[in-house]
């Protein structure tokens, strides 16, 4: 029984695709504001799922990974804080180690009221994990809201569940 060539072909075409998107970059959407104004609603992305195989998670890094709270999404957020570093917020302010972090990209859509979040920590960054927040603070849910089943908080994402880095739009 001969298999038609396009059929064939098409086959081939399939399983690269697939592999590509598996392993290499996947093509998604940005679904809410949390990292607004630098991904707006709407926005097409590529994630890169090759740049954290070949090395580490650096501070300023968008990347997606599984929700910690909601295992049926992915979030997009900035690396904020690395592993071995002492992250606090104070007055909505991030500081690293002490220092406060320049952080042009950060809006405070409500600048004038206390939030859940905005005084966090001081907080040391566990081996093999991440801090993370959305650039849009008082609307994002992001590490400093998270918690678990029993209510606890989650302030860390582990590196080995980081899918990629956010890249261009297309």
């Amino acid at each position: 029984m001969n298999v038609p060539r396009w059929l064939f072909l098409v086959s081939i075409a399939v399983s690269i695709a697939l592999a590509l998107r598996l392993w290499v970059c996947e093509a998604i959407v940005v679904a809410s504001g949390s990292m607004e104004p630098t991904l707006a609603v709407g926005t097409h992305l590529f994630v890169d799922k090759l740049t954290l195989r070949w090395r580490e998670p650096r501070r300023g890094d968008i990347v997606i990974f599984p929700s910690p709270v909601s295992w049926d999404m992915e979030l997009a957020k900035r690396v904020v804080a690395l592993p071995g570093e002492t992250v606090e917020l104070r007055r909505k302010k991030v500081f690293i180690d002490g220092r406060e972090l320049d952080e042009p990209y950060a809006v405070h859509k409500r600048a004038a009221e206390r939030l859940e979040g905005d005084d966090l920590g001081p907080l040391e960054v566990p081996p093999g994990q991440v801090f993370v927040l959305g650039d849009n603070r008082d609307e994002s849910d992001d590490a400093t809201v998270w918690k678990d089943a029993g209510g606890r908080p989650i302030y860390f994402i582990p590196r080995a569940g980081l899918k990629g880095v956010v890249r261009g739009v297309y």
